[in-house]
């Protein structure tokens, strides 16, 4: 039975991972829609959104079946109720991209615009989260889970200069507005990727640790870097 187990969570990974992959791509082209200024890309993380959805429903039914049928205990069970936050956090991201690409198609249909906050820096740092958050979930990688969370401070820096950035901005040039409010929106969806990729950090180490960790940081209480499994799978 546990050999039928582990071929069931083998597949579970393949079917998120796939997720993944689509949802990486969407939030890479929404960034660069904005940034190119291409409607088409923009059209096209749009038009994926459903896909994604469909997936993450495939994802949970795949996992809530492992659960009724084989019962595991353990990193097993960790894993797949970690799986199963992940599956929404994966969705979030794929709508929060839709949201930039919305976004990103208004904007091109205003006049070119400085940016008054650093978007690339952000847009980058946030998609590095992401990226670096999937790698520690396929290798359960703690080490990079933490650097992970600790990343997100940074990204929650350049959101509350960006505010500043964006009110000056209005003051100045106030015909812009409309655009200005669609840039802060922007980074406001980025940031909460940024959050979304931290969850799924979280989860990580829940996984690989035992350790809910959700607010931990807060009150500095993450589980040392070298602290043990709660417990191991026995095949």
């Amino acid at each position: 039975m546990m050999i039928h187990l582990h071929k069931e969570i083998e597949n579970l990974k393949k079917r998120l991972l796939s997720l993944c992959a689509v949802v990486e791509d969407n939030l890479r082209q929404s960034v660069q829609a904005i940034t190119e200024r291409d409607d088409r890309r923009a059209e096209q993380v749009i038009g994926r959104d459903l896909e994604i959805d469909q997936a993450e429903i495939e994802v949970e039914e795949e996992c809530l079946k492992i659960l009724a049928l084989y019962q595991p205990v353990a990193i097993d069970l960790r894993f797949l109720v970690a799986v199963l936050k992940m599956n929404n956090d994966l969705e979030r991201i794929g709508d929060l991209a839709v949201n930039i690409a919305q976004r990103a198609i208004f904007l091109n249909r205003e006049l070119p615009i400085e940016v008054p906050f650093d978007l690339n820096g952000l847009s980058e740092k946030t998609q590095t989260m992401f990226r670096l958050s999937l790698d520690a979930l396929v290798n359960l990688d703690a080490s990079l889970a933490r650097k992970v969370c600790a990343m997100d401070d940074e990204v929650d820096a350049i959101n509350r200069a960006m505010y500043d950035g964006v009110k000056a901005m209005i003051r100045r040039q106030p015909e812009h507005l409309d655009a200005l409010i669609a840039l802060l929106s922007i980074s406001r969806y980025l940031e909460r990727i940024a959050d979304h990729a931290t969850n799924i950090a979280e989860d990580v180490l829940y996984t690989v640790q035992g350790a809910i960790v959700r607010h931990a940081r807060e009150f500095k209480r993450l589980p040392p870097e070298d602290a043990p499994p709660a417990s191991v799978r026995r095949d």
